[in-house]
């Protein structure tokens, strides 16, 4: 097919998905009141739910900045470094990445991977693993900052867990993947030996003006992070949500007021109601809404929440499993590509995307057995 050809395919494929997906939201709904839904959806997000996540994301990011400034981040990582290699089959370096992207985002692990002081402890596969590792990590702070914030201090924690337990599956079973296809990256070295050069501690401020310098710079990171927030729950949480809930006017009427919908998402996760219930624990259909939006951005994911409190949907053990999938997930569908890209290794986007989908889905089962664990221990004290 002539490239020409195939774009004139692709508009009319697209002009006809788009249009039979909003004339079937505008036949149920009307199209006045879809329209209306739509905008005063997207503007309650963004009040509510956007600049909530920003206030989350500069306070995290100042926290990390100081975290980094004094030490800590170094302490860390050398309590975990001996958990590296039985857990993940990682070099104990490794554990600085899981740190700065629990503190910031997935893409923090690549820029680690990339400096050969860095990388020299690793092996290819191990390297290239690094994308499903830091991801499982990435946002984890402001997930778990978000989740507290809403009054489920124990859900986030038991979620924390099953969050570990998905990052091990997920990057341990990438680097079987790697290793079945290309056998000789196991032995061959990611980077060469390099020479550390010695660095001057050039920073002559006091412990205040570190502190001050640190906080706002992480701050103003955090804006950065909020704003890139911004497009995934505005247009992401509102297109799941107006297939998630259903009219909300009197006698079952469309009112065109936010957060109205077609509920098709339930409908479909009813038809398979019991797996959800058997995997994850969700007395709600409409809580399958959550992973689905996570695989893109977990920002728009969590952005779900606070409708679905409303609604009275949540309960500790939806918020633990939200946590361990939103955290493992981490939107990983936009940023593998991305991330794989920037250290050569594009060809196993497909590998990295099929290991970190079993890995949260094996995130979410595991913070599910966990919660029922917590729960038998209370009853038994």
């Amino acid at each position: 097919m002539k490239p020409s050809t195939r774009k004139i395919v692709e508009a009319i494929v697209f002009l006809l998905i788009f249009g039979a997906v909003f004339g079937f939201l505008g036949h149920r709904m009307g199209t006045s009141q879809m329209l209306n839904t739509i905008m005063k959806t997207s503007h309650d997000l963004l009040l509510n739910t956007c600049f909530y996540l920003m206030g989350i994301t500069v306070l995290t990011g100042a926290l990390g900045h100081l975290l980094v400034e004094f030490g800590v981040v170094n302490m860390l990582e050398k309590i975990l470094r001996p958990l590296m290699k039985p857990l993940f089959n990682l070099p104990g370096v490794a554990a600085l990445g899981a740190v700065l992207t629990f503190l910031s985002d997935n893409p923090a692990i690549i820029t680690l991977a990339n400096d050969k002081n860095f990388s020299k402890y690793f092996k290819k596969y191990q390297i290239i693993s690094l994308t499903n590792f830091g991801t499982a990590f990435g946002m984890g702070l402001v997930v778990i900052a978000f989740m507290m914030g809403l009054g489920f201090g124990t859900g986030a924690m038991v979620g924390l867990l099953g969050a570990v337990v998905g990052s091990i599956v997920s990057t341990r079973l990438m680097q079987h993947f790697i290793v079945k296809s290309y056998p000789q990256y196991k032995e061959e070295a990611a980077a060469e030996i390099a020479e550390t050069a010695t660095e001057e501690n050039t920073k002559q401020e006091n412990i205040l003006m570190r502190a001050l310098n640190a906080i706002l710079d992480g701050g103003k990171e955090g804006v950065g992070l909020g704003m890139a927030i911004i497009p995934g729950v505005l247009v992401i949480s509102t297109a799941v949500m107006m297939m998630t809930f259903g009219a909300r006017g009197e006698g079952g009427a469309y009112a065109g007021v936010a957060y109205e919908g077609v509920p098709v998402l339930p409908w479909l996760a009813g038809k398979i109601d019991f797996v959800f219930k058997f995997l994850f624990g969700f007395e709600h259909p409409e809580l399958v809404a959550f992973p689905i939006t996570a695989l893109g951005a977990v920002g728009a994911a969590i952005g779900l929440l606070p409708e679905f409190i409303a609604q009275g949907f949540v309960d500790d053990n939806a918020i633990a499993v939200c946590t361990a999938i939103g955290m493992c997930w981490s939107g990983f569908l936009s940023t593998h590509s991305a991330m794989l890209d920037s250290l050569g290794y594009r060809h196993l986007v497909s590998k990295a995307i099929g290991a970190h989908t079993i890995g949260g889905l094996c995130a979410g089962i595991s913070a599910h057995l966990f919660f029922m664990l917590y729960n038998f221990i209370q009853t038994m004290i």
